[in-house]
């Protein structure tokens, strides 16, 4: 897959089929549209182009809103590439561009740059300043621009909405079990791995404590949970704490992940957590003797998980 940044310098497409949308989660919804491009394209001898947005249009025109998304950019574009998509397009969202007409958008950025010979758009799809373009104007424009043009069905666009909400909800919630089965691959994020205080070493099971790589990214619900950790493209078992330590604190919240047999000097380095299953919530106990001994019992049922 072909991942272009520079609206300037996109290649001829050849019998361009195309989409536009955000693919916040890539679930299996999405997945549905993306069969049938990739379908279409093969009938046509054509390409296929997923046109998406950056920064996320809401932060252009509803600053104030926070995001909670499913994926950052980039992991839109390693969950695209795995399905057969030819070319990524990023096309920057400004005050600008947001600004154009609906028929200008049609005319001097659809077709000047991508040439379609197929749009395939959802029923509720607006674009243009004041969302004033729809699927009626494209179907309008269709005829002097010469393109075709596919509704997806009302049934799938709902399906992707609904779908999108109880994903969020049930990351929100930790439950992994629901969240995952809507994407049809396990959750995943980027951490930084900041200082904390080495408490976690000092009760025998060394923490990396992260950061959030993208502040936008959507954060998981406290709990522990049993993940896969990439660190410098290797793979390892663990298990992951988020919460604000009852029995140790009770203040600020941290995401905290043991990385089992490991024992590297990350700090500063970016790893990949692949969140499997949840666990249980957070817990106090009156000791830290009765919490190295949950912490026993967590390890062995993340290995019971993660072991296959």
């Amino acid at each position: 897959m072909q991942v272009h940044r520079a609206i300037e310098a996109l290649p001829n497409f050849q019998n361009a089929v195309l989409t536009i949308g955000t693919f916040d989660g890539v679930h299996k919804g999405h997945q549905q549209i993306i069969k049938a491009m990739v379908a279409m394209a093969k009938e046509v001898a054509g390409e296929t182009v997923i046109i998406t947005f950056d920064p996320h249009p809401r932060k252009i025109v509803q600053p104030d809103k926070s995001l909670e998304l499913i994926n950052t950019l980039d992991e839109k574009i390693q969950l695209i590439e795995q399905h057969g998509i030819d070319h990524f397009v990023i096309v920057p969202f400004t005050e600008t561009f947001s600004q154009q007409s609906a028929e200008a958008y049609v005319q001097h950025f659809l077709v000047k740059n991508f040439h379609p010979h197929t749009i395939i758009i959802g029923y509720d799809h607006h674009f243009g300043k004041g969302r004033e373009g729809n699927f009626d104007l494209l179907a309008k424009l269709a005829d002097i621009y010469r393109y075709q043009l596919l509704e997806i069905p009302k049934h799938v666009i709902d399906e992707i909405a609904i779908s999108s909400t109880k994903i969020r909800n049930a990351l929100w919630e930790s439950d992994t079990d629901t969240a995952n089965k809507l994407l049809g691959y396990d959750f995943f994020f980027e951490g930084e791995v900041i200082y904390g205080d080495q408490l976690g070493r000092k009760l025998g099971y060394p923490t990396a404590n992260l950061s959030y790589v993208d502040p936008d990214k959507i954060h998981l619900g406290q709990g522990v949970y049993a993940v896969m950790v990439e660190v410098s493209s290797k793979i390892y078992k663990g298990m992951m704490s988020i919460g604000n330590r009852p029995t140790i604190t009770g203040l600020d919240e941290r995401v905290e992940v043991n990385i089992f047999d490991f024992d590297q000097d990350i700090y500063g380095e970016k790893i990949k957590v692949t969140v499997k299953k949840y666990l249980r919530g957070q817990e106090k106990y009156p000791s830290l003797d009765l919490l190295i001994e949950q912490l026993h019992k967590d390890k062995t049922n993340s290995l019971q998980i993660l072991n296959p």
